[in-house]
């Protein structure tokens, strides 16, 4: 703990922009934030229902107590459509089943420039765990105060920083629904943007920023544009142990983005065992690494202000069309922080092959039958070619050592 309020104090005070507010400000605003998002009362805030609603209205309040415009529909702050869910794989559903009234939250700021940036984080998550939880006991409420209360928070702390600053931009900040879902707020977006959207120079996103540990941060879509790369390392500092991701296509809003040729940054600190659990409570919130974060965007923003509109670059599509096809699973959360040579284990699923199979987190998944595992795509490719039943040997590094299991999927 101590080696990180070190940090902070040395960043905060060597940054090259700062915020108005002070520290304890702005700390406390965040902890207000993330503490009535992920509140009991507001149910887990999944799409569609009471909790997503009342999470809406506290977005558009918060908005509109920063002096931002309505960019919704109708004068609106809200974007509000209906969307049908499909099966797991993606099957069209019996017609009995509901269509989910889904609403983004839009404030802008506008300066009169030619550009607008976009700042984005999703506001819904799981409710109480029905669809996507990795919980394995008795049904709960999911309060995502990470996921993605903190991303929401960032928000509209940089919509009330951004007002009067760095003009050569407008500022739209969207609040998506339907993230865990599969981006359907961010997708329907890009599909009907309420300003033209080619007007957009770039887009951030924020999914995950609460949990800053030991300094580690993670960025996906450098290579969206050729600018990225020095200006990361001009705003981000040595101290940071920054893993970069160039590809525009993840599992987050900027995807919706990216696929329209606007370049992206997806800020996120890090998977946890609290992932998708109702375990993941504002009092696991790092607060002091969220001010990092925050300030390393503003100082993204502020870097920009005078280089006019960006230069999009297509990146590695990773996307369904090149992501191996697989009906089996080991039970782990990959450590998406790891950049190293193998898939890192970040947790294990109780009671799941690989729980069975004894492997433990923080192994490093090397090798799956006769296919060496480099990386995610490569542990995807493995994991296709194997089907309920099947048993193969799985090589995993423990430290220094090479552990050899027997899995059966």
């Amino acid at each position: 703990m101590q080696h990180r309020i070190f940090y902070f104090l040395f960043f905060l005070f060597s940054a090259p922009f700062c915020f108005a507010q002070t520290n304890s400000e702005l700390i406390e605003s965040l902890k207000k934030d993330v503490t009535y998002l992920a509140d009991d009362k507001l149910e887990g805030r999944e799409t569609g229902t009471p909790g997503s609603e009342a999470a809406a209205e506290y977005i558009a309040k918060r908005f509109m107590e920063a002096g931002l415009q309505p960019k919704g529909n109708n004068g609106t702050f809200f974007q509000v459509f209906s969307q049908k869910p499909k099966g797991v794989h993606g099957e069209t559903l019996p017609d009995s089943v509901k269509e989910v009234s889904v609403k983004n939250v839009l404030g802008y700021i506008g300066n009169g420039a030619a550009t607008t940036v976009v700042i984005g984080a999703h506001y819904d998550h799981l409710g109480y765990g029905d669809e996507g939880s990795l919980n394995t006991g008795t049904k709960a409420i999911h309060n995502g105060a990470d996921d993605n209360a903190s991303g929401t928070a960032a928000l509209l702390q940089l919509a009330e920083s951004l007002k009067g600053k760095y003009k050569s931009n407008n500022y739209l900040f969207i609040a998506f629904s339907g993230e865990e879902k599969g981006l359907w707020g961010s997708s329907y977006y890009s599909k009907n943007s309420t300003i033209p959207i080619s007007t957009i120079n770039y887009m951030i996103n924020m999914d995950m920023v609460g949990r800053l540990t030991e300094n580690k941060l993670a960025i996906y879509g450098t290579g969206t544009s050729p600018v990225w790369n020095d200006l990361l390392k001009k705003v981000i500092p040595d101290s940071i142990k920054l893993t970069k991701t160039e590809s525009g296509v993840g599992p987050s809003d900027h995807t919706s983005f990216y696929l329209k040729d606007i370049p992206v940054l997806h800020f996120f600190t890090g998977q946890h065992e609290d992932y998708h659990k109702p375990s993941d409570d504002v009092e696991k919130i790092n607060f002091n690494g969220m001010v990092a974060v925050i300030n390393y965007i503003e100082n993204v923003i502020a870097e920009l202000n005078d280089d006019g509109k960006l230069a999009f670059t297509k990146t590695k599509e990773e996307d369904k069309a090149n992501t191996p096809a697989f009906k089996v699973t080991l039970g782990v959360m990959p450590d998406y922080m790891f950049s190293g040579k193998g898939m890192q284990i970040s947790a294990v699923r109780e009671g799941k092959p690989a729980a069975k199979a004894g492997l433990l987190a923080g192994d490093i998944v090397i090798k799956i039958g006769k296919t060496n595992v480099t990386d995610m795509q490569s542990y995807m490719q493995a994991l296709s070619l194997y089907k309920t039943g099947d048993k193969v040997k799985v090589i995993a590094l423990r430290g220094k050592k090479k552990v050899a299991v027997k899995v059966e999927f």
